[in-house]
């Protein structure tokens, strides 16, 4: 039955992204579903979201349909068979169109004016219109394709890219840290002595050899073999480094990790695209991977390993002692701040510092502060829910996302509901922030909360907490830090998010909520405030 369930939500889906014939690539992460889309004008954004298994959708380098943690992975499967499917019976050249498209949008030319309806259809001029959950995800995505344009710059298209390396290892991560946890709890008890040994290996086996998935999956991204990029990282997991000695001092397993991995990989990568433009072809075969490896292979035993050691033991020492002395200061900066990285595309660069910390200490402190930004996105949605009891349309969109935001999606909170109302999004941030200070304030105490992998928010982040105390007193102090979180969250927005006119036009004409009456908002323009036609009360943050 499940997988009849998950067969049917792929086969919804496909027809409203356009067809098989309208796909380029097809992936997933944790919670969405990511594809390469041809001709953006095919997909129905609407009917998406729509369907029941689907929270939101998201539009980035990829077209992103948030699904959730564990149904994504069931249903990716299904979505491709359905396209292998499609294409297999496909015919080699597909006729054009015969019509408009699916869902044709009217749209009126620049150059002519805008049609005006009838006078007898026109609604007084002192008759406020309720903006509706749709115009209100319009103006998110307006929002969000602004944003995108702003973050294609090299930088930022670099900080992707390594993103892109480490999200596939995020599986991984997740179940060898909650494995890690359940033989931390039972060697804490006692329990199943014979059985503990057996888990420490199925833990620590992929964290033992995670440099070797690094340099693949980097060569992969950067236009290497990732099979080269795998042996040149090996070199750094190779007991025998123990013999080598750099900068006068011997090496060891491991040394540099997954940042020594990381430049590894990229160095092969170029070695082997010059190799592959000097080499004679008759000789690529042999020399090429000969070479890559040979001439990486020494940079990082003599070079790399080092360096990328130091780096990778100061980012641990800083992010300790960051919250060691700034404690709650700290966790507030960062837990405040995190979701304007997000939307400035600059939170990538944390996934490698993540990882890094995990390799060293066994969990990320950073982590769980972060997350605190989730929390505080859900108790400002709670408190404009509550603010606007007469728009049943936000209020129908804030209650189908909720269940989603406390298990840490908050996608379909972000861009449906706080980022288009403006202020909303502000004080969901300051939310965070008192979070992110509560937690920040125990680690300064000394009582350090962490995760052992990356990826889950929220309620879903429990079965990964872990820190340098008891199981229960970190798990306290992070349930407390989530309904800080809440409760900060709610309360700036309560009484603060939205304005007396503000709630006056959103609660304004409530049978109206039912009926999209109002115009729907045009794209936003670069470093304007709120899209033009935009209804008042939804200007950017």
């Amino acid at each position: 039955m499940p997988e009849d369930k998950n067969r049917a939500t792929a086969a919804a889906i496909l027809p409203l992204v356009g067809g098989a014939g309208n796909l380029t690539s097809i992936t997933h992460c944790m919670t969405r579903l990511r594809l390469g889309i041809q001709d953006r004008s095919l997909v129905q954004d609407e009917a998406l979201k729509a369907l029941p298994a689907v929270m939101g959708v998201v539009e980035d380098d990829t077209y992103q349909i948030v699904l959730g943690p564990g149904t994504v992975a069931r249903v990716t499967p299904e979505f491709e068979r359905l396209v292998a499917q499609s294409r297999a019976t496909a015919p080699t050249t597909e006729p054009e169109p015969a019509g408009p498209p699916l869902t044709p949008k009217t749209t009126t030319p620049e150059s002519e004016p805008a049609p005006t309806p009838p006078a007898a259809t026109q609604p007084p001029p002192t008759s406020p219109v309720t903006p509706t959950a749709e115009e209100l995800a319009a103006h998110g995505a307006a929002l969000k394709a602004r944003q995108k344009s702003r973050n294609a710059t090299p930088v930022k298209l670099f900080l992707r890219r390594i993103a892109n390396i480490f999200v596939p290892l995020i599986p991984a991560l997740i179940g060898c840290g909650i494995i890690a946890g359940i033989n931390g709890l039972l060697t804490n008890l006692g329990w199943l002595p014979s059985v503990v040994p057996a888990l420490a290996a199925m833990a620590s086996g992929f964290m033992s050899l995670i440099a070797v998935f690094v340099g693949y999956n980097t060569a992969k991204e950067f236009g290497g073999t990732p099979i080269l990029g795998g042996a040149v990282a090996a070199v750094i997991v190779f007991p025998g480094v123990t013999h080598i000695a750099a900068f006068g001092q011997h090496l060891s397993p491991g040394q540099g990790g997954v940042l020594g991995a990381l430049a590894a990989a990229l160095l092969a990568v170029q070695v082997e695209k010059w190799c592959r433009k000097a080499v004679p072809e008759a000789l690529d075969v042999l020399l090429t991977p000969t070479l890559t490896v040979l001439v990486t292979g020494l940079v990082t035993l003599f070079g790399l390993m080092f360096v990328a050691g130091e780096a990778a033991t100061a980012i641990g020492m800083c992010a300790n002692w960051l919250l060691a002395h700034g404690g709650a200061f700290a966790g507030f900066i960062l837990g405040g701040l995190f979701l304007p990285l997000v939307m400035l595309g600059l939170h990538q660069a944390l996934i490698p510092l993540h990882t890094t910390l995990i390799e060293q200490q066994g969990y990320t402190v950073l982590l769980p502060i972060l997350a605190m930004a989730g929390a505080g996105q859900v108790g400002a949605a709670i408190a404009v829910y509550l603010r606007l009891p007469r728009n049943r349309s936000i209020r129908r969109t804030i209650k189908s996302a909720l269940p989603a935001g406390f298990l840490g999606v908050g996608e379909p909170l972000i861009y449906g509901v706080s980022l288009p109302l403006g202020r909303p999004f502000i004080t969901a941030c300051l939310g965070g922030a008192c979070g992110g200070a509560f937690v920040g304030f125990f680690n300064q105490l000394g009582d350090a909360v962490g995760s052992t992998a990356i990826g889950p928010s929220g309620w879903a982040l429990f079965p990964l907490v872990k820190g340098n105390h008891t199981l229960a007193t970190t798990l306290t102090v992070y349930a407390l830090g989530l309904a800080v979180g809440y409760l900060a969250g709610f309360l700036a927005t309560y009484f603060f998010g939205l304005s007396k006119q503000m709630r006056a036009e959103l609660n304004a004409a409530p049978d109206s909520a039912s009926t999209p009456a109002a115009a729907e908002p045009a794209p936003t323009t670069a470093g304007s405030a709120t899209a033009p036609g935009t209804p008042a009360g939804l200007g950017a943050p």
